[in-house]
């Protein structure tokens, strides 16, 4: 396993080399450090730490503040996975300045090496000048969560002709922008593949997008099967941590019910004679 930490560079050579690339989406420190010791290339803190770890019904209520406390707790248990911040909704649509600023602020209070924003061509110019400052941009095309109330629900993108040609074009333009890898959300497979195809060097990252894509992206608790409710089609559960939890969980309230522990090697002894000067 190569130990040493992924750049910018070294994800797009994976491109060229044609090595796919892995990446998962966490938010604590404590999951950071698993998955960099079984070997991630990247990690994404998803503003789905809204619907994932926060509760909330979308990633619409995610705030720049919460995202900066998560993106730091991922990189201080990060040593040698690229780490991406998703920039929130409503911190780079209303006005460039405040975009830049907002990523500058990743960078410079995370440690982070880059962001991602949602959308197409209408986000190129803001892209081409994040990267221009310094600042590497991954993009975000196909099933765009921050706009689901546009796009009318969480519905397969690029069906149809129009649809299908305007993934290709807005990928073009954002590799033309600069950013150095694009998430392909919800797309169907053969124009994942497609769009894959059509870019000279900008990586793309699948996700419900077939694997025709340079790389993959799951969110950590989805792969692990931390929880029992809906699962999207793309999701392959590589473990039922929600059963094992729960089986544990009810093992510990047994053991404590019947005194069974905590038991003698799990606590602290006293001299006798210590015991028995006490009133």
């Amino acid at each position: 396993m190569n130990n040493k930490p992924k750049t910018v560079t070294t994800i797009k050579q994976m491109k060229e080399q044609g090595e796919p690339i892995t990446m998962i989406t966490a938010y604590d420190v404590a999951m950071a450090r698993n998955v960099n010791e079984a070997g991630i290339d990247m990690i994404l803190v998803g503003d789905s730490v809204g619907n994932v770890m926060l509760g909330y019904t979308s990633t619409i209520p995610v705030t720049m503040d919460e995202m900066i406390q998560h993106t730091k707790a991922v990189v201080r248990g990060n040593s040698t996975a690229l780490v991406v911040a998703d920039m929130p909704f409503m911190s780079y649509q209303a006005d460039m300045a405040d975009a830049m600023y907002n990523a500058g602020r990743f960078l410079k209070e995370t440690g982070c090496t880059a962001v991602k924003l949602e959308g197409g061509q209408e986000v190129a110019p803001l892209i081409k000048k994040l990267t221009t400052a310094g600042i590497p941009v991954v993009a975000h095309i196909g099933l765009t969560p921050q706009s689901v109330n546009q796009l009318g629900g969480f519905k397969v993108q690029g069906k149809e002709m129009a649809a299908a040609q305007q993934l290709i074009d807005d990928a073009k333009a954002l590799e033309e922008a600069g950013a150095f890898a694009c998430v392909l959300e919800c797309v169907p497979a053969a124009l994942a593949t497609k769009v894959t195809q059509s870019l000279k060097n900008m990586v793309t990252i699948g996700i419900g997008a077939g694997n025709g894509c340079d790389g993959q992206v799951l969110v950590c608790n989805d792969l692990l099967g931390v929880s029992n409710g809906f699962t999207p089609k793309f999701v392959k559960k590589y473990a039922n941590l929600h059963d094992i939890t729960i089986d544990a969980v009810k093992s510990y309230i047994a053991d404590v019910k019947s005194r069974e522990f905590p038991a003698e090697e799990h606590t602290f002894k006293i001299d006798d004679s210590v015991l028995e000067k006490l009133y």
